[in-house]
């Protein structure tokens, strides 16, 4: 059991650096711009946001991976649902 959780947040987050690099994006270059409750403005790498998703628990990369599939399987843009994530992250 001991091995297995790494290697499933391997396969999660090589899902998402394909993903993203499948879309045209870039982990550092792109930048999600979001209003934050208390702070304004925040400039935040997409590359954070893949962090965070990380370090969400099995659970929710689950439901984060089922939710991106669905997205691109229907030609959606994967970036509202980084924005979505990001505006999370800033409040």
């Amino acid at each position: 059991m001991c091995n297995k959780a790494p290697k499933q947040l391997e396969i999660m987050r090589n899902y998402l650096e394909t993903l993203i690099e499948e879309k045209g994006l870039d982990l550092e270059a792109t930048i999600i711009e979001v209003e934050g409750q208390d702070w304004g403005m925040n400039f935040i790498p997409l590359g954070c946001v893949v962090d965070f998703i990380m370090t969400s628990g099995r659970e929710n990369q689950r439901q984060v991976r089922n939710t991106l599939v669905k997205i691109d399987f229907a030609n959606g843009d994967v970036m509202h649902f980084f924005k979505h994530v990001a505006s999370f992250m800033a409040k």
